[in-house]
């Protein structure tokens, strides 16, 4: 089961690698997670330096992940929006969009706390984790109003499974090696 000795090896959290026991190939276990943070994280350790092709990508996907939470903020509140847009246009290279560009929205819509938006836009910017962190703060927004404990996981991963059938239709495909 190399793909097991793979997550060791990248320092994966106990319960990723578990859950990972249970499938033959890294393919199988791709294909049945439904933990979109756990995806990304993976991710982000195989994305390449800040910059890349292949960073602006799990950029892209991250903001898909992190727009999940949009619909749960205050009327009128578009710093966590344009953050993710700022994000966006810096990872499809829109001419005149920097990466302290990317930066400064990111600080504008941690200001009010929306780590979603904060973590999609750092994930360029920061270390491989930050795109993890949009898909599960993403869940946490999702779940805010739920009052029971009950209640806020079964939200928390229904968002998260959201969040992983985005990452798997952008990366149908993973590599263990």
């Amino acid at each position: 089961m190399r793909h097991i000795n793979y997550l060791n090896k990248l320092d994966a959290c106990h319960d990723a690698v578990v859950w990972a026991k249970q499938f033959k190939t890294p393919q199988e276990a791709w294909d049945n997670c439904e933990r979109g943070d756990w995806m990304l994280w993976l991710l982000g350790k195989q994305s390449g330096k800040p910059g890349t092709k292949s960073r602006k990508k799990l950029v892209l996907t991250a903001c898909k992940c992190a727009r999940l939470s949009l619909k749960h903020l205050p009327k009128g509140e578009k710093r966590p929006l344009r953050a993710i847009q700022t994000a966006e246009k810096y990872a499809k290279d829109v001419k005149g969009v920097s990466l302290q560009d990317v930066r400064n929205a990111a600080d504008a819509a941690a200001a009010d706390a929306d780590a979603a938006a904060t973590y999609a836009a750092y994930a360029d910017a920061a270390d491989a984790y930050a795109a993890a962190y949009a898909a599960a703060y993403a869940a946490d927004a999702y779940a805010a109003d739920a009052y029971a404990a009950d209640a806020y996981a079964a939200a928390k991963l229904k968002v998260l499974k959201k969040c992983a059938n985005i990452v798997r239709k952008d990366y149908p495909k993973i590599r263990m090696v």
